[in-house]
C-alpha cells in the first residue's frame, strides 16, 4: 500500500531453579469505478469515495512507512502522524501529546477502579531518594545501578548525600512502611501511586523505552508469605484481564525465570504480548518481594503472639509502555487502530454538504446525533471544519484510529438516517447505509458495532500470535524457530548458565513459564532431563 509523510522522528530515537516449565522464547492502488447504472444511494456513496480518493494524497503531506517495509519506521511514523507524542529537548525523552495522554487516562480510569475494588488506596512518594536507600538491598542496587540518574548539587551547593531520581520506589516505600507498620493490626497495608520514573536508557523508543515514563506502582505489606503470594498473583490477573478485555491484547501470563526476575524480588510474574513484528513486549509485572526489602530496612511488626517479624511484600506496575503495545499490536499501514474501550474518540461524525442552503440542516442533524450518542455514554467528536474536504477527514480520522465514523449528508437528513463506517474493515465492506437516527436504533447499532470491533481486534491479534508460536523439543529446533522470527515454546529444566548460553548464542530470552501448562512430564530441550514445565522464548 502506498505511503500516507510528516517529518519522521526515527532520527530522534535510537532504533530500537528446580524443575521448570514449558517456556516461551522469541528474539528481542487507486479505486476505479466501472461505468454502470447506479441507484441514488450508490451515486451518493460513489461521490464520497471519489472525493476521498482525491484527498488521499493530501492528508497533511504525511506519509506512513508500510509495516512490512520497516516496522520501526512505521511505528515512529504512526506516533508522529497520530500526534501521540513528540520528542523532548533531552535525547530519549518524550512529550506525551493530548491524544496520547487521553489513551493513558483511559488506562488509568480502568485500573484505578480495579485497584480500589481490591482494597488499595492511592498516595504519592517523593521523586528524590537518598542513594543510601538504594544501597541497602544488594541485588537491587546491582540491577539498577547502570540506569540511575543522580543529583549531586542542590541550591548551588554539593549535596552531603547524592540523590537518586526515582527509578522505582521499593526503597523509599519501605523506609515509610517501617514508620507506619508496628502491629499485625496495621496489616495488610496496600497502596498505589501514579508517578513518573527515570531510568537512563541508552537505546530509546517512544512509549516503549524512554529516559522518563509514566506508570502506576503498587506496594503492599502482609503478615504471611501466603498473603503476599496471593496478592502478587491477584494483581497479575488484574493486568491480564485488562489486556484482554480493554486493550484486546492477548497476553501470555506466567512466571519469569530466575535470570529475568526483578532485582530484589523472590518471584516475578509477567504478561507478555506479541507485537506486529513478532517481537515480545513485557506489558506488566507483579513481584513477590518476600522479605528481601523488609529485612534490608527493618520493616517489622508484632504478631498476635507478641513476636517481632519482618513483613512480606509485593510490588506491581504497568506503564505508558502499554500504549506502545497497543500501537504495535493493532496498527496497520493506514495508522492507528484503537480498541474502542480505550479510544479517546469512539465515534467521529463527519457532516457533508455542498450547497450553502444544505449546511444548516446537516449540522443540526449532526448535533442531534452527537447528543444522542453522548447521552448514551459514547465518546463522540464532530469534525465540521470548513478547511478540509470530507475525503480528507475520512483519511485523517482513520489514521488516528477512531473505531467508528458516521457520515451525514443532505440525503441522510431527508431520510432520517446515517452511514456508519468501521475503521477495521476498509472500503464499502465496512460501511452500513441507512441506519435510522431514531435514538434507540442508533444507540443499539453503535454499541453493537463497537463491541464487534473490540472482539475482532482480540480475535485477529490472538490468531496472529498463535500462528507465530512454534513448539520445540530440542535446542536445534529452538534455534530454527528463532532464526525464522518465531516464538519458541518447549520444555525446560536447565540451569541459569544454560539460559545465559542460549541468550548469548541466539539472542533469545525466556519470556515466561506460562501459568497454563500441558499435563505430563517432558524432557528438557537443552539437557534431556525431565521437565515439568514449558517455557516461551523470544529474541
Amino acid at each position: 500500500m502506498g505511503a500516507i509523510r510528516l517529518p519522521s522522528i526515527t532520527s530522534m530515537f535510537a532504533a530500537s531453579s528446580a524443575a521448570r516449565s514449558t517456556f516461551l522464547i522469541r528474539r528481542n492502488h487507486p479505486l476505479r469505478f466501472p461505468l454502470r447504472r447506479l441507484s441514488a444511494a450508490n451515486i451518493y456513496a460513489a461521490e464520497k469515495d471519489i472525493s476521498r480518493e482525491t484527498d488521499k494524497a493530501k492528508v497533511q503531506d504525511r506519509s506512513i512507512t508500510p509495516r512490512s517495509q520497516d516496522f520501526n519506521a512505521w511505528y515512529l511514523d504512526v506516533i508522529a502522524n497520530a500526534e501521540l507524542s513528540d520528542y523532548g529537548p533531552v535525547r530519549g525523552t518524550m512529550v506525551i501529546r493530548p491524544y496520547g495522554y487521553a489513551i493513558w487516562e483511559a488506562i488509568q480510569d480502568y485500573l484505578n477502579i480495579k485497584f480500589k475494588e481490591t482494597g488499595h488506596s492511592n498516595m504519592y512518594f517523593p521523586q528524590f531518594i537518598p542513594y543510601s536507600f538504594i544501597e541497602k538491598e544488594a541485588s537491587h542496587v546491582e540491577g539498577f545501578s547502570p540506569e540511575l540518574a543522580l543529583v549531586t548539587i542542590g541550591g548551588g551547593k554539593e549535596l552531603e548525600e547524592k540523590l537518586v531520581v526515582r527509578p522505582t520506589s521499593e526503597t523509599i516505600v519501605n523506609h515509610m512502611f517501617t514508620q507506619w507498620i508496628h502491629s499485625y493490626r496495621d496489616l495488610p497495608l496496600m497502596i498505589n501511586q501514579w508517578a513518573n520514573v527515570t531510568r537512563w536508557e541508552m537505546r530509546t523508543k517512544p512509549f516503549v523505552r524512554t529516559l522518563e515514563f509514566l506508570w502506576q506502582e503498587g506496594h503492599t505489606a502482609h503478615a504471611t508469605p501466603e498473603e503476599a503470594e496471593k496478592e502478587a498473583r491477584q494483581m497479575i490477573d488484574v493486568y491480564t484481564k485488562f489486556a484482554y478485555e480493554e486493550a484486546a491484547m492477548p497476553v501470555i501470563a506466567g512466571r519469569k525465570s530466575r535470570v529475568e526476575t526483578f532485582a530484589g524480588a523472590s518471584m516475578t510474574y509477567t504478561i507478555e504480548a506479541m507485537m506486529g513484528d513478532c517481537k515480545a513486549l513485557q506489558a506488566g509485572t507483579s513481584h513477590n518481594l518476600g522479605q528481601n526489602f523488609s529485612r534490608a530496612f527493618g520493616t517489622q511488626f508484632t504478631n498476635e503472639t507478641g513476636e517481632r517479624q519482618h513483613v512480606w511484600q509485593t510490588s506491581w506496575a504497568i506503564s505508558t509502555r502499554f500504549i506502545g503495545g497497543i500501537i504495535m499490536t493493532h496498527g496497520d499501514d493506514i495508522g492507528l487502530m484503537l480498541p474502542p474501550r480505550l479510544a479517546p474518540i469512539q465515534v467521529v461524525i463527519v457532516p457533508i454538504w455542498k450547497k450553502p442552503d444544505e449546511k444548516m440542516g446537516v449540522l443540526n442533524a449532526t448535533l442531534s446525533v452527537k447528543d444522542i450518542l453522548q447521552s448514551a455514554g459514547f465518546k463522540v467528536k464532530i469534525d465540521d471544519s470548513d478547511q478540509r474536504t470530507p475525503g480528507w477527514k475520512f483519511n485523517f480520522w482513520e489514521m488516528k484510529g477512531v473505531p467508528l465514523r458516521i457520515e451525514i449528508g443532505p440525503r441522510d437528513v431527508s431520510s432520517g438516517s446515517v452511514v456508519i463506517s468501521r475503521r477495521d474493515i476498509p472500503g464499502k465492506q465496512g460501511k452500513v447505509f441507512g441506519i435510522s437516527m431514531e435514538p434507540l436504533i442508533l444507540v443499539a447499532c453503535v454499541k453493537d458495532k463497537l463491541d464487534e470491533i473490540q472482539s475482532c481486534f482480540l480475535a485477529r491479534a490472538t490468531s496472529f500470535r498463535d500462528s507465530n508460536i512454534v513448539d520445540v523439543s530440542s535446542y536445534d529446533e529452538l534455534k530454527e524457530a528463532v532464526s525464522q522470527g518465531k516464538w519458541a515454546r518447549g520444555p525446560w529444566s536447565a540451569s541459569d548458565e544454560d539460559e545465559l548460553k542460549v541468550k548469548q548464542e541466539t539472542s533469545a530470552t525466556i519470556r515466561c513459564f506460562p501459568f497454563e501448562q500441558p499435563q505430563g512430564t517432558k524432557k528438557c530441550l537443552m539437557t534431556g532431563n525431565p521437565a515439568e514445565e514449558i517455557h516461551i522464548k523470544y529474541y
